[in-house]
Formats: C-alpha cells, structure tokens, sequence
C-alpha cells in the first residue's frame, strides 16, 4: 500500500476539505457545555465525538482535527470549569487525539491537533506562561503522532504568532487561522497584515475561521491574499467560517450578536449556500476549505459535491443525495417534484417563518479584549453578583 500523502502534498495537488463544528453540533446533543465550550466529551462520551467524526468522513472530509479546541489547562480550570483537575490537559487532548486517529485511518482521512487562544493571554500574563500552556497541547499532540497542528481560533495577531513559534519547534506543518474579518484583529491589526505576520512566523499555511459567515470572510480572506502576494510570500490559505450568515455582525463577529449562542438557527446556510463559498473560495486560490460552528455534516457534503471536478470524486455521503435536488424526482407530490433542479435552489430566498423578527441585529460591541479588566480571567465561578454588575453595564 503507497504511505499516505501529508497536507503539504495533497494542498499543492489540489483541495483539502477540513471538518465542521464540533462544539456547537455537539452542545445541542448534549455532550458539550454551552459557556466553557471545553470538550471534556472526548473522555466522557466518546461513542458521541466518535460519530460526528465519522459523519464527517462520510459527508466528504479529508482532515479530522482533534476536538482539542479550548483543551488547555488554563482553560479547562477557567470560571469554575473543574476539567483540568478532574482529566487533566494531557488526558484531554490525548483522549481527543486517539479519536480523531481512529476515524481517520477508516478513510484517508489526516489527523490534526489544534491550539487555541487561552485565558492566560487574555489576563496579560505574558509570553512564557502563554506559550507553556501551547507546549502542553503540542507535546501530547507530538506524541499522538499527528499529522500536522492547527492553531485556531485567535483574535490577536500576538497571540497567534507565540501559538506558531511553539507549534514550528516540532517540525509538523503548521496551520494559522484567525477568528477576524475584513477589519483585522481585535487590536487593530489589519486582516492582510495578520496573514502576513502569521507566514513570517513560520505557518505553512495561513487564514481565517469562526466568527464570521461564509462571504464575510471570504472578503476577509481576500485582503489576506493581496497582502501575501504584495509581500512575495507564498504560503496555502484556509478558511473555515461559521454556517450562519452574520452581515450585520461587527468586528468581534457572532459572539457579538444578540442571538449569541442559543438563537442562531434562522441564520443558518442552506447547502446551496455552500456551494456557492465552496466555489468562491476555491476561485480565490484557497486550498484548505472546511468549516467551523453550525457546519453539519450536509454542509461539508456541499463542499465536496461542488468541487467534486477538481477532486475527482464524490464522498460517501452523496449515495444518498444527488445533486441539485435530484432525489425530489422520486417524491410523490407534483409541485415538489418540479422543484427538482439547480435553477430553483440556486436562486431561493428562504423565509424565516418569523413575521415578527427583524433580518438584522445590533450586535452588542462593547469592544472589550485582552488588557480589559472584564478579561481577566480566574479559576473560581462568576457570581450573581458578577453577573448583575454586568447586566447593569450592558443596559
């Protein structure tokens, strides 16, 4: 049998299709804690992130990232989370590992670690503590033989450049992605600047995740791009944005909005949406191309059935789904049977259901990140109290 190929080949042969959200798909099955969103569920309830996994495989992805998002010690022991003493990081991020592995070698999948920013950065603890808490995730990651290392999911370009200098000290391949817009990072680091710091840092491959809907960060991502090749610097890109779409958001993206996190779902991408930013993102020269929150299964499936020329093949998952509402053919009622076509989908403007919801929010936009008071983070729980002088605050 011919050794797999790594990330590095297949990027330069062609597309990569990354997973979708675990924290959200699973939060709503109830093996993830909305608040901490830490994902203790690796230990707890394996058979769950096992499966999702597996859907994924099957909906068409090439990669399966570790759920390891937010498993740092300083996160797992954040605001009365008791994770860290009770799995500890390492148990964590190596019961995540040995998942994510296991699915993997079921398909020709890769295996991921992923980093993300920490509680310790936040506090302004500084550089030492902030990358000692990266080198515990690499270290098991290292370990678990991955095939290369994410870092996701960072608001600060600083940050994300101490994550990449620990995460290039193990000699994998080294993924950078962002959770910014078109307006660059929380302390006013543009989009294409960032990009271009993270490949001076040392990451093989830079872009943007989260946050953000699929078109709003491609138009971050395009910044990116012209930054990078003003620069000369030639690296892979990535995106992995959010399945819902947020135009209203502002600079801080989702978290910002009101509906944050438990009423998103009028928001959500259809998979015609998907094929669309499968096909917008590929035409920009993006090669990693997967998702983030609110991506289902259905949603990767989307992306593999719209790049299916470029990648030579369908997924699994499209056994039982032809393309373009193919299957409505088969339906008993005439009026769904002759919305079976490119045409209708193509073009539909869903409705809400909703008569009395307005189609825009105004997102929150306290402009708090790291060096706030309000950021500083503690191991103990936030109180009632704590909680009324923030209502009081946000009126």
């Amino acid at each position: 049998m011919a050794p797999k190929k790594g990330l590095m080949q297949r990027l330069d042969e062609g597309v990569v299709i990354g997973d979708g959200g675990f924290v959200f798909a699973l939060e709503k099955r109830g093996y993830v804690k909305a608040g901490p969103w830490t994902p203790e569920a690796v230990i707890e309830h394996p058979e769950a992130v096992r499966q999702l996994h597996r859907e994924f495989l099957r909906a068409g992805s090439d990669v399966m990232q570790a759920f390891t998002f937010y498993a740092s010690d300083d996160k797992l022991a954040n605001r009365g989370n008791e994770s860290s003493k009770k799995y500890t990081c390492r148990g964590v991020n190596d019961a995540a590992c040995r998942l994510a592995r296991e699915v993997a070698e079921e398909g020709d999948g890769l295996m991921a670690g992923g980093l993300s920013q920490t509680p310790t950065y936040l506090s302004g603890l500084g550089k030492a503590k902030t990358q000692k808490e990266f080198q515990n995730q690499v270290d098991v990651f290292v370990e678990n033989k991955v095939d290369f290392l994410i870092a996701e999911y960072f608001e600060h370009i600083e940050e994300m450049e101490w994550a990449v200098e620990v995460c290039v000290k193990s000699g994998l391949p080294v993924v950078a992605s962002m959770c910014i817009g078109p307006d660059g990072d929380m302390h006013g680091v543009t989009a294409g600047e960032c990009g271009v710091r993270m490949a001076k840092a040392g990451a093989h491959v830079v872009g943007i995740n989260c946050h953000f809907d699929p078109f709003v960060t491609l138009d971050g991502m395009r910044k990116m791009k012209t930054a990078l090749d003003e620069a000369g610097l030639k690296v892979h890109m990535i995106a992995q944005p959010l399945a819902f779409h947020t135009p209203d958001a502002g600079k801080q993206g989702f978290i910002d909005l009101p509906e944050f996190p438990f009423g998103l779902e009028p928001r959500i991408c259809t998979r015609w949406d998907m094929h669309r930013y499968a096909r917008e993102a590929y035409d920009i020269g993006i090669r990693f191309i997967g998702g983030c929150c609110g991506f289902e299964a259905y949603h990767i499936r989307a992306v593999a059935e719209e790049l299916e020329k470029e990648r030579g093949n369908l997924p699994k998952g499209s056994e039982k789904h032809e393309q373009w509402a193919g299957g409505l053919k088969m339906h008993t009622k005439p009026w769904v049977r002759a919305r079976a076509g490119r045409d209708y989908w193509e073009n539909i403007k869903p409705s809400s259901g909703r008569p009395y919801c307005a189609c825009m929010s105004k997102p929150d936009a306290w402009g708090v990140t790291a060096g706030h008071s309000d950021l500083k983070q503690k191991t103990m729980r936030t109180t009632d109290d704590e909680i009324k002088a923030l209502q009081q605050k946000k009126k």
